[in-house]
């Protein structure tokens, strides 16, 4: 299944994300959250990417589980996206996600308090690139974006563990880039290759 995206209205990345069903345009609400998230992240980043070196990217749609997240156009070539979201943890996510929290959850998060935000954001940094890094893509070209949604680590923090990063030898991601905030207020940085940096 495809799923069209006019990326024409680059202001309404956050307000809305404009599916194109054809007549089915009801279906719109059917859409499940986890691609309207990806969606979201895509758009966003694509708006900071061409703001920040000039140059026109475009129209993305939704892939099969074979292929990266979303595909778009930058300049004339096809582009892959793999879209990831950082959390703290699973329990972070609920959170954020405006989820339920059951009571083991609510102990989860206050325990995690206890541990220094920048230890929690460089082990889940981690974690999610190695998680995403081991999938296999049928893709020629797919950077990875991960989308910081944890509100408190902020894009000033977030460059500094560059370094710290530690990528498996056998990695699909031609680049990986890192949208600093939730909203992109504090725009993109690149964590891979180094000298994209």
């Amino acid at each position: 299944m495809l799923i069209n995206i006019d990326a024409a209205d680059k202001t309404a990345v956050e307000s809305a994300i404009f599916l194109s069903f054809g007549a089915q345009a009801s279906q719109m609400q059917a859409v499940p959250e986890k691609i309207r998230l990806e969606h979201e992240a895509a758009r966003l980043f694509m708006r900071l990417y061409q703001r920040r070196f000039g140059v026109s990217m475009r129209h993305i749609w939704h892939n099969e589980p074979a292929k990266p997240d979303v595909s778009c156009y930058i300049e004339q070539q096809r582009l892959d996206l793999e879209i990831a979201h950082l959390y703290g943890s699973e329990a972070e996510a609920m959170l954020l996600l405006g989820r339920e929290l059951s009571q083991p959850t609510r102990e989860a998060l206050m325990q995690q308090q206890q541990v220094p935000a920048e230890q929690r954001l460089l082990s889940a940094l981690d974690r999610l690139i190695h998680q995403k890094a081991g999938k296999t893509y049928d893709s020629e070209r797919v950077w990875l974006v991960i989308r910081n949604t944890h509100p408190h680590w902020f894009g000033q923090q977030l460059p500094q563990f560059r370094r710290q990063i530690v990528l498996p030898d056998a990695q699909p991601f031609e680049q990986i880039w890192l949208v600093a905030d939730y909203r992109g207020e504090h725009g993109i940085h690149a964590l891979y290759p180094p000298e994209l940096a």
